[in-house]
């Protein structure tokens, strides 16, 4: 059985991103667990000999997350999940956000995080959101973020970005080999060189390792040159209408600026595709 952690803010952004992992892990046993992190970035005191009185924070922040955890619970009921492989459990917790998840995670066994991500609506705003772009590079966990306007629909065409710079251990790609398979997707394999240098003897290594890896799943491999990285990926995901997008984290780094733009007219890039990101365990 899987272990998926759903954090939640209460925002229908955050609901879509339920949404989408109910119907994302639909034939699969699951146990989802639904948090809310009440965060003390919020209600810390400015003056340190303060303390928070445990009374308020029950009554002001702890019952009031649980109640809509709960009424969280009876609206994904809606939804008509599969009731023999799912089974739904609440948690709230108060502290930072970051040190509540890693804590979860290993409390609970987590196997994948699924979050929602914010579209870009002003010009300091960036794709992923500050906590799913924290999760995503601060947190050593499968995770699946999944745009405010994204619909689910089985995935068949999926891109797996690579600077083929194979530093981490081929495992950490099993969770992509089990997703190409469960829906019998095509997986395209895409480096962007930004010259037109030939590939170092190095790097067709690796992508010799890459195909053996994947051997006996639908793949090809797809060698693009641009001097904007973003660009050509831009392209590549319209015009073989990707469903979903694969990334290494320690890729992070190389790809962060199709991510993690701050200026409007380049954050429309891919909002309503899913970006699941691989991380080596502990």
């Amino acid at each position: 059985m899987k272990n998926v952690l759903l954090p939640t803010d209460f925002s229908e952004n955050s609901w879509n991103a339920i949404k989408y992992a109910i119907h994302f892990f639909n034939a699969i046993e699951c146990g989802f667990y639904l948090l809310h992190v009440n965060s003390l970035n919020n209600f810390i005191p400015q003056d340190e000999t303060l303390t928070i009185d445990s009374y308020y924070l029950e009554n002001t922040y702890i019952k009031p997350a649980k109640q809509r955890l709960r009424s969280f619970v009876k609206r994904i009921s809606k939804l008509k999940p599969n009731k023999d492989k799912h089974k739904f459990f609440v948690l709230t917790e108060t502290g930072f956000f970051i040190d509540s998840i890693r804590r979860i995670i290993k409390e609970k066994e987590i196997d994948f995080i699924v979050m929602g991500t914010k579209g870009a609506s002003g010009l300091n705003e960036i794709i992923l959101g500050t906590n799913t772009a924290d999760v995503i590079t601060k947190v050593k966990c499968t995770t699946l973020a999944v745009p405010e306007n994204a619909e689910f629909v089985p995935p068949k065409e999926i891109a797996f970005p690579s600077d083929l710079n194979l530093t981490y251990n081929l495992d950490i790609l099993h969770p992509l080999l089990d997703i190409v398979e469960h829906f019998k997707a095509f997986l395209r394999i895409l480096h962007i060189n930004k010259n037109k240098a030939h590939l170092e003897e190095e790097l067709n290594q690796n992508i010799t390792l890459l195909k053996d890896y994947f051997t006996g799943i639908k793949s090809s491999f797809h060698y693009l040159t641009n001097k904007k990285v973003e660009d050509a990926v831009q392209c590549f995901v319209e015009s073989r209408d990707v469903d979903l997008i694969c990334m290494v984290a320690k890729n992070l780094n190389y790809f962060q600026q199709i991510f993690f733009h701050s200026r409007v007219e380049k954050v429309s890039y891919h909002t309503d595709k899913p970006l699941l990101v691989l991380h080596e365990k502990n």
